[in-house]
This record gives structure tokens, sequence and C-alpha cells, in this order.
């Protein structure tokens, strides 16, 4: 039996985007142990998914922790081969701590390295689907992601989600609060309850939207990532920025208008759906300058 090591670090809407690999990688080892080396908040989520058999937590050891640089070289050095799905420089560095040649990557001497020209200018699932048949791997299915479908809170149907945040040091990639705020009323008179996600930090958002409609739902802070996939898998539409729930809301199905600005290129990063024409995208210079009933059209 073989051993199996999958890396992906990375933020959410990444790790959401290598769903398909996992999966891919999971059938092509079916009788063999496929384990994932990823960041803490991603790890309850990848334990209940059906691609692993154990999760392991990078804690980023520093250098000169020699004790806990040898204990990551000795897990690495532990399977027979390895897919860094992450490809930075830091699991780069990985490959190399390892000694190992059995490794799917960008690092040169790897075993299948992936040293395509046009890397740089591929979307993300083509890139990794490059990557992957490369090492031999030549499907990449459309996952499963019903075990992400039944957690978080039943809310009345129908609903539409709001995601206004996004990365806090990337100002640029949110639309403007009070835009959502003026969506969130249309979506009320549409019959949709509106209901805001995010992280903690994003409550300040939610308050702001709730002053303009009341009757909106904040979940900001009050859903792990595997209640979130429920709340997402059970909406009506999704709307919001460039980050990681939009990623999840289109992985799941759900019909989702994705706002980009110039600070991100959707031809590199865009949430990839089920079906054509579930994933809307709006791309423009500056968010600022994105009316809301261009945006609130998508929902017709």
């Amino acid at each position: 039996m073989a051993r199996i090591l999958v890396i992906r670090l990375g933020a959410l809407g990444d790790f959401i985007q290598s769903f398909a690999p996992f999966a891919a990688i999971r059938a092509h080892y079916v009788h063999d142990t496929v384990d994932l080396l990823t960041q803490a908040p991603f790890a309850e989520l990848a334990r209940h998914a059906p691609w692993f058999d154990h999760v392991h937590v990078d804690r980023r050891p520093p250098w000169r922790d020699l004790p806990a640089v040898m204990a990551l070289r000795r897990l690495l050095r532990s399977y027979d081969f390895i897919y860094d799905l992450q490809t930075s420089g830091r699991s780069t560095r990985y490959f190399h701590l390892s000694g190992m040649k059995a490794w799917s990557g960008i690092a040169r001497g790897a075993q299948a390295v992936h040293d395509s020209p046009q890397r740089r200018i591929m979307h993300t699932r083509a890139r990794q689907r490059d990557q992957l048949r490369r090492a031999g791997i030549d499907s990449l299915p459309v996952p499963d992601l019903s075990w992400l479908t039944h957690d978080g809170p039943v809310l009345p149907a129908p609903y539409g989600v709001l995601v206004p945040g996004a990365a806090a040091h990337r100002p640029a990639k949110r639309w403007p609060v009070e835009r959502y705020a003026a969506l969130a009323r249309h979506m009320h008179a549409q019959g949709l309850s509106p209901v805001i996600v995010g992280g903690r930090g994003e409550g300040t958002l939610a308050a702001t939207i709730r002053d303009t409609c009341p009757v909106a739902v904040d979940l900001t802070g009050r859903t792990s990532l595997l209640e979130l996939g429920g709340v997402m898998a059970r909406a009506a539409c999704a709307v919001g920025n460039d980050t990681g729930p939009m990623h999840l809301a289109a992985a799941l199905g759900v019909p989702s208008t994705v706002l980009f600005s110039a600070d991100s290129n959707p031809a590199l990063t865009a949430p990839v759906g089920q079906y054509a024409g579930q994933v809307r995208i709006i791309y423009v210079h500056d968010l600022a300058t994105l009316r809301v009933d261009r945006v609130a059209a998508t929902l017709a």
C-alpha cells in the first residue's frame, strides 16, 4: 500500500479550488493511504471530506527551530509520493527539505515537475489539471460535495447570501458596503431574505447593511467553514466579492454573482461552478463605479 501526501495551504478560495484535484488523487489511489498537509483553519473541513485518511497541520516552523524542522522532514520522508498543490516558495522549500524526488510540483529535480511556461497565465483549475496530468492523473472529476451540505443553521427559504468582505489588506477587492445594503433591500423587496456571512472581523459590515435593511440576517463570525457550506448549499443565490466563501457557493452549485476589480484577475482565479451560466462575473476596474442595479439584474 502506497502512502501519498497532498500539500495545500493557501487561502480559502485556493483550498476550495483544489476540491477537484483532491477527488482525482483520491480516486487514483483508491486502495492506498492519502493524507493532507494544510493550515489550521482548513483542518476541520478537510477531516470531514471523503478524500483523506489523515490531516496534518503545517505549523510553519521557523527554519531556526531545528527540532520542529526535522520533525517536518521526517513527516515528508514517510510518504512514497507527494503532490504539492500549493506550489509556493515555502512548499518548494519543503521539497528540498525532504530530499525526495517522488514529488509533483514546481521544484526543479522533482520526478513530475510542472514547468509549463504558461503556468502564470493559466486559471488555477487548468494549472492543477495540467500538473496532475504530468504526474499521471488524467481525469479531474466534478467532486461530490454532498458531505458539505448538511451543517449550519437552517434558515427560512428562500434566501440569498451576501459576502461583503474580502482580505482586509486588499480593500480594492471590496464593493462599497453601502451598495450591499441597497442590494439587501432590493432582495427583500423581491422576496429573498438577505443573509450576511463572513469572518468575525466583518461584523461592522453586517451592521452597516442591517442599518439599512434590518431584516437581514447576520451570520458573520457565527459559522465554521463546514457550517457555512450548509448555509450556502441551501441558498437561492449568492453575491459577493472575490473571496473564499464565493468559491464555496460556486463549488456547491449555487447561482453566484462575483464582483472583481482590477486588484485580481478572474481569468486566473474566478470561482468554478457546476454548470454553464451558474457563476456570473462582473469585472470593473474600480468597484466604486459599480451600480447596484447592474448587480441586482443578475438575480432576476
